[in-house]
C-alpha cells in the first residue's frame, strides 16, 4: 500500500479539523484545552483510505499564535489542503501558510471551499474567484477547487476522488535513503514507557532497530511501532508513525529531535542555505540579523551571515550562513522557514546547501562561488566538491555518507565512477577515504620537493626517513592518505623506498671529495683495528673526525655493508669474515669451542670483545651455543 502525507493548512476557524473529522471520522484535536476553546492549538492527525492508498493527514493550527505548532506539522507533507472558507475567502492566516507551503517545496494540492452551506452561489462563485486570483502564478495555479459542506457532506465524495489522484501522483520518499523521523510528540503509556510520534521523512525502521536520538546522540531501541495506531514491524517512508523506544526517559525527549540511524549523521549548528525573502516582508534583512529558523519540528535561534553583501531585500534571495544557537540535524537539500525574531512574523526560508559548513568571513567570494557551484550540481559532481572541499584531509566513505544524506549503494557508485575518471583518487580502505586529484597533486609536489631539499641539506644521508617525511609534509593529513600518496610515489618511479627511508629515485649518496677521502680515512681506521675496534667516539678520534661527521660516514658504511656494529663496537666486515673462516676451519680439528680456544682463534682479544664476537657468530649459524660452551656448526 503507498503511504503519503497530506497537510491541511488556512486561517483559524475556517474548517480544518472540521473538514479532516468529516473525510476521515477522526477528531484531530486531542488536547482538552482544544475541545473547550474550539480552537486547535497543536498539530493533530488523522488518517484515510482510498483505493490502496493511505492518506495520512496533519492537521495544524490556524491561530497566528501557534505558527511554530503549524511548522512542525508542515515539515512532511506531500501535497498541501489549502482550506479557505467560503464565507470570509482569504485571511491573513490563509496566505502565511501558504508562503510558508511554497518556502517548504510543496509541489502540488487541493483548495477547498468550506462552509459552502453558509452561502449562496453568487457568494460561491466571488470566494472561487479571489481563490483563484489568490494562486495565480504559484504551485497552486490551475489545482482543483472543490465547495465542500463538513456539515452536510456536500462535496465530500468529490473531494476523495481528487484526494486520491493528488495522493496516486506523489513521487517515492525514497525508502532506501537513511531512516529520519522528526519527534513532534512524545508521552508515555503505562507498561510500555516512553513513545515518540513523528512522520517518517525517508527510509525505513523496524522493530529491534538500535537507533540514535540527535542530536543528544542517545542510544536507544525501538521495541515497538505503530502506524495509524496499527502494530507493525516495520515502518517506512510517508507514514505516521509511534516509536515505543527502550533505553530513554520521557524527560530526555522532546520535540524537534530526530531519530536516525546509528552513527551515521552528526548534528551541526552551521549551515550554508540559499536564502529567499518573502516578496511581502515587512523590511529587509541585515547582515547578522537574528530570526527564528523553523527545520523539521524543532525552533533553533539563529544569526544569519550574508555572504558578499550587507542586506537582502523583500523578494530577493542569496547565499548564506545561519549560526545557530543550538544544534539540529540537517541534510543537503532540505527546507527551512525564518520568522522575525520580535514580533514573529513569517519572512522567509530557503534550501540548505552545506550542513556541516565552516565559519565563512562575510566577504568569502570564493566560498560563495563554491556554494553556487554545488547548488546547481548534479549528485555525482556534489560528491566530488565535498571530497575536493576536503582538501588534504581527505573524505571517508562515512563522512561522505554523513555531509551528503547518500546511500551506501549511491555514494559506492558515484566515487568509483570518480575513481575511474581521475578526478578523486583513493586514500585508504580501511575506511574507504578519498582525496581529490588536485590535492593529491600537492601533497605529490610537497613530498618531492623535501626529498630533494633533503638531499641538499644532508648530501651523504641515504634519504629521508618516512616519519620526518609525513611530519613536515602530511601534518593536515590522516596517515592513511600518506601511506597512499607515497607509496603512488615509489610505484610512479619518482621515489624509491629502502624500509623505513626513501629517496629520489635518480638519487644515491653524493660525496664532494672532501667528504670522500675522510670517509674512507674511517674505513681504513676501522679495518686497521681489527677485532678490537672501538667505539664510534674513540674511531672519530684516530680518524681525526668530529664525532657527529664521523657517525654519519659509519651509518653510510654500515649502509654500504662495509662494517658492522655489535652494540657500541664497530668492526670491518672483512676483519669478520676472515674470523669466520678462522673458525670455520678449526670444525676439522674440533666442533667445539670455548672462550680460550676462541681467544687464541682471535689472536688474543679481551672477554668484551670475544662476548659480542661470538654472539655474531651465533646469529651468522657459524656457532651454536651448548651450555657454558659452543659447537662450530
Amino acid at each position: 500500500m503507498k503511504h503519503v502525507i497530506a497537510g491541511t493548512a488556512g486561517h483559524i476557524d475556517h474548517g480544518k479539523t472540521s473538514l479532516v473529522r468529516a473525510l476521515t471520522g477522526i477528531d484531530a484535536d486531542r488536547l482538552k484545552e482544544e475541545k473547550q476553546r474550539g480552537i486547535t492549538i497543536d498539530i493533530g492527525f488523522a488518517n484515510l483510505s482510498l483505493d490502496g492508498i493511505e492518506i495520512g493527514f496533519v492537521d495544524v493550527p490556524g491561530h497566528e499564535r501557534f505558527v511554530k505548532n503549524m511548522l512542525a506539522g508542515a515539515h512532511g507533507i506531500d501535497f498541501v489542503v489549502l482550506v479557505i472558507a467560503a464565507d470570509e475567502a482569504v485571511m491573513p492566516q490563509t496566505r502565511e501558510h501558504f508562503d510558508i507551503c511554497r518556502l517548504l517545496g510543496v509541489r502540488s494540492g487541493a483548495i477547498v471551499l468550506t462552509k459552502a452551506d453558509l452561502v449562496d452561489e453568487e457568494l460561491l462563485g466571488l470566494a472561487r474567484a479571489e481563490v483563484e486570483e489568490f494562486v495565480a502564478g504559484s504551485f497552486l495555479d490551475g489545482a482543483p477547487i472543490v465547495a465542500v459542506s463538513s456539515t452536510t457532506g456536500a462535496g465530500l465524495d468529490e473531494l476523495k476522488d481528487i484526494l486520491h489522484g493528488l495522493a496516486a501522483a506523489v513521487p517515492d520518499r525514497g525508502a532506501a535513503r537513511p531512516f529520519r523521523l522528526p519527534v513532534d510528540r512524545a508521552f508515555t503509556i503505562k507498561g510500555f514507557g516512553t513513545v515518540l510520534t513523528g512522520t517518517l521523512i525517508a527510509g525505513e525502521i523496524s522493530v529491534g532497530d538500535q537507533i540514535e536520538v540527535l542530536p543528544a546522540g542517545r542510544k536507544v531501541k525501538v521495541r515497538g511501532l505503530q502506524v495509524h495506531g496499527a502494530a507493525t514491524e516495520r515502518a517506512m517512508a510517508g507514514q505516521r508513525t509511534a516509536v515505543n523506544l527502550q533505553g530513554v526517559e520521557l524527560d530526555d525527549i522532546e520535540r524537534g529531535q530526530v531519530l536516525a540511524p546509528l552513527d551515521r549523521f552528526k548534528a551541526t549548528s552551521m549551515l550554508d542555505v540559499r536564502l529567499n525573502l518573502l516578496e511581502g516582508a515587512a523590511r529587509p534583512i541585515q547582515h547578522r540579523a537574528r530570526v527564528r529558523f523553523h527545520h523539521g519540528t524543532i525552533e533553533a535561534i539563529a544569526r544569519i551571515v550574508l555572504l558578499c553583501r550587507d542586506s537582502l531585500e523583500p523578494g530577493g534571495d542569496a547565499i548564506a550562513q545561519m549560526r545557530l544557537e543550538s544544534p539540529i540535524l540537517a541534510l543537503p537539500g532540505d527546507r527551512f522557514i525564518i520568522r522575525s525574531y520580535s514580533p514573529q512574523a513569517t519572512i522567509g526560508g530557503g534550501t540548505v546547501l552545506d550542513a556541516h559548513a565552516v565559519k565563512h568571513r562575510q566577504s568569502d567570494e570564493e566560498a560563495e562561488r563554491w556554494l553556487e557551484q554545488l547548488e546547481t550540481a548534479d549528485p555525482v559532481e556534489k560528491v566530488a566538491l565535498w571530497i575536493e572541499k576536503a582538501g588534504v584531509r581527505a573524505m571517508s566513505m562515512p563522512e561522505l555518507a554523513e555531509v551528503s544524506g547518500l546511500t551506501n549503494e549511491d555514494a559506492a557508485v558515484y566515487t568509483g565512477g570518480l575513481v575511474a575518471s581521475g578526478r578523486i583518487r583513493l586514500a585508504g580502505d580501511a575506511p574507504l577515504r578519498f582525496l581529490g586529484s588536485a590535492a593529491a597533486a600537492r601533497l605529490e609536489e610537497g613530498a618531492v620537493a623535501e626529498v630533494r631539499e633533503f638531499h641538499r641539506r644532508e648530501p651523504i644521508a641515504p634519504g629521508i626517513s618516512l616519519e620526518e617525511l609525513r611530519s613536515s609534509c602530511f601534518g593536515s593529513s590522516p596517515v592513511e592518505v600518506f601511506r597512499a600518496v607515497t607509496s603512488g610515489l615509489v610505484e610512479s618511479g619518482k621515489l624509491v623506498r629502502d624500509r623505513d627511508v626513501v629517496r629520489l629515485a635518480s638519487r644515491g649518496a653524493a660525496l664532494s671529495a672532501e667528504d670522500d677521502a675522510a670517509k674512507s680515512a674511517l674505513e681504513r681506521t676501522i679495518r686497521e683495528a681489527g677485532l678490537e675496534a672501538a667505539s664510534n667516539a674513540d674511531l672519530a678520534a684516530r680518524a681525526g673526525l668530529a664525532e657527529a661527521r664521523a657517525r654519519k660516514f659509519a651509518d653510510l658504511l654500515a649502509r654500504e655493508g662495509k662494517i658492522v656494529r655489535l652494540g657500541e663496537l664497530v668492526f670491518h666486515i672483512e676483519v669478520l669474515t676472515g674470523l669466520r673462516e678462522r673458525v670455520v676451519d678449526r670444525r676439522a680439528v674440533d666442533k667445539s669451542l670455548d672462550i680460550a680456544a676462541f681467544r687464541e682463534i682471535s689472536g688474543g682479544v679481551s672477554r668484551k670483545y670475544a662476548i659480542p664476537l661470538l654472539e655474531w657468530l651465533d646469529r651468522q649459524h657459524v656457532t651454536r651455543r651448548v651450555g657454558d660452551r659452543r659447537e662450530i656448526l
